[in-house]
């Protein structure tokens, strides 16, 4: 018998423990090398532990239990046998031999086209079995955020899988169980135990509070010059880039021009000491389903807009995933945050330690404006810069929204040279 070992690798040089999300895969179960089979917290990010090996899996470390790294999690037996594959054999086997009983019994009736029927699923059995009603990782996530069962989606997927499409746009299925409206309101109380994650970064949020003198400015942003570039612009750009235009890349161009001019915004504090540095590694903060991630834009400041959004896109999707690696959140010096899509109209957010500030974009409103002497409406954003004040002066702090509002209510100003200058900033 030949038993693999499966040890729980090291997240970062930082984390000593981690905590058994969920297995993918149960005690018993027959997995293939490479296959997916556990998710593990760190108080940093989700990992996925895949198998070493082709076997029979033995789970040593429950769902929920906090065990330190390089720690057996798992074992897998490669003399194990495939259960499914052994029962789809067995048939086949078994009509090679006969007993003198059947021998001499009289040959049943030809039936042409019903033999191919029984047998034609032996060929696909082991795709059908392996994947019919099984959810991909991101699916899994959201359908218990949604509280559905396999049983309330229907499978789109190759082989019968459940993809992230059927949990956002589920089709009815005769298991749905069907609404029922009470007048009286339930009183259901459900306790579940914090992720290492989740718990890390209440830890943080808490020690920013108290360990920094953090303040927030406050300014408005006319997006009118944004949304008409995007309008003119958005097909083109995303037909020759193949990625949209949104407009987290404009305020990543205007965010790193305008920390050129103000370093201490891009600066840390270690110690008695002030660090600042000269290029910029942006963070964007995502909604993850088990909670705030900032992967990093490695220098923003000499990528395009569309190697920007490229970045944004790929990276946001990862986090949301839980396949973000821990390097890919490691080592920003300025996070921005994008409480607008969740309709957000103000807020202040929180500095990311250990930056010493935070950029808060809020929803897209029609406002009415004084313009040359005139009302008019037009798209306003408001926006937050939540600054250390131990490092920031208020005058750093203002001027820095400031020239980030300047170039936002006329791009053209992240140009130096270009005989089309919107063009040359779409790289068109």
């Amino acid at each position: 018998m030949a038993i693999i070992e499966m040890k729980v690798p090291s997240p970062g040089e930082s984390i000593t423990e981690v905590q058994i999300s969920r297995w993918i895969k149960k005690d018993g179960d027959y997995v293939e090398k490479d296959e997916e089979i556990c998710e593990i917290d760190s108080d940093k990010a989700t990992l996925t532990l895949s198998a070493e090996a082709s076997g029979v899996l033995k789970v040593i470390a429950k769902d929920g239990e906090t065990i330190a790294v390089g720690k057996i999690v798992c074992q897998i037996d490669t003399d194990g046998k495939n259960g499914k594959e052994d029962k789809n054999d067995k048939p086949v086997a078994a009509s090679s031999e006969k007993t003198p009983e059947e021998s001499k019994a009289p040959a049943p009736s030809p039936v042409v086209e019903a033999a191919p029927a029984k047998v034609a699923p032996v060929s696909s059995s082991k795709e059908k079995n392996y994947t019919e009603g099984i959810p991909s990782v991101a699916a899994e996530k959201m359908m218990r955020e949604k509280g559905l069962t396999t049983n309330d989606i229907v499978a789109s997927g190759k082989g019968g899988r459940i993809t992230k499409a059927d949990v956002l746009n589920p089709i009815p299925t005769a298991n749905a169980p069907t609404p029922v409206i009470s007048s009286i309101g339930e009183r259901n109380v459900r306790r579940e135990k914090m992720t290492m994650l989740r718990k890390r970064v209440a830890e943080r949020l808490v020690a920013v509070k108290k360990e920094t003198a953090m303040l927030t400015t406050f300014n408005e942003v006319d997006m009118t010059a944004i949304m008409n570039i995007r309008k003119q612009y958005k097909e083109l750009f995303k037909e020759k880039h193949g990625v949209g235009l949104g407009f987290m890349s404009f305020f990543t161009k205007a965010v790193c021009e305008a920390l050129q001019i103000f370093p201490s915004v891009n600066g840390q504090i270690d110690g008695t000491d002030l660090v600042y540095h000269d290029y910029c590694d942006i963070g964007i903060a995502v909604s993850a389903p088990k909670g705030l991630m900032v992967p990093i834009i490695r220098n923003a400041e000499r990528k395009s807009l569309a190697q920007i959004e490229s970045s944004v896109m790929e990276l946001a999707t990862r986090a949301r995933d839980g396949k973000i690696t821990l390097e890919e959140m490691t080592g920003g010096t300025f996070t921005i945050t994008n409480g607008g899509v969740f309709g957000s109209m103000l807020s202040t957010p929180i500095i990311n330690p250990p930056q010493s500030a935070i950029l808060g974009m809020h929803n897209i409103v029609d406002r009415p404006m004084a313009i040359n002497g005139k009302v008019e409406i037009r798209p306003i954003m408001y926006v937050a810069l939540s600054y250390d004040h131990r490092i920031i002066d208020g005058r750093e702090s203002v001027g820095f929204l400031v020239k980030v509002k300047e170039m936002l209510e006329d791009p053209t100003k992240l140009l130096f040279a270009g005989k089309d200058p919107v063009k040359t900033l779409l790289n068109l």
